[in-house]
């Protein structure tokens, strides 16, 4: 997404500093997986589609994700400035649960709650006749 999807580059209000992290985690993951034949499709598909993925793959980048700070622009609420965790299980690194939070009493967390509101409020993908069986 972050590479080939060009809504992304709204999306993420730093989408450059955004997209180098996501190079440097699939470097250490592919470091992991050297024999994964997914991993090898992943990077030569993104190798072939996007200059910026090609250049800073070239750079040999390693970072994990373990915490820090993402800010987005989203289409509804406006910008969020959102603090992620990584947890991973104990037993399996290639497991991992990604939380984000907003400071209370931030814009972002005002944000967040609006955009709570705005999906509760919408109407239910389902069929009516769903609601009654």
């Amino acid at each position: 997404m972050t590479f080939l999807d060009e809504a992304s580059r709204e999306l993420y209000a730093d989408w450059t500093s955004c997209a180098r992290e996501n190079v440097a985690y699939l470097h250490l993951d592919a470091g992991r997986h050297p024999e994964d034949p997914q991993m090898a499709s992943l990077i030569g598909e993104l190798s072939m589609k996007s200059e910026d993925f090609r250049r800073w793959w070239a750079e040999h980048p390693v970072q994990d994700k373990t915490s820090g700070t993402k800010r987005f622009h989203h289409p509804v609420v406006g910008d969020l400035e959102l603090a992620y965790e990584t947890l991973r299980a104990a037993d399996d690194a290639d497991q991992a649960l990604i939380t984000y939070a907003a400071e209370p009493g931030s814009p972002s967390h005002d944000g967040l709650r609006m955009l709570l509101a705005w999906a509760t409020e919408a109407p239910s993908p389902m069929p009516d006749d769903h609601h009654t069986r």
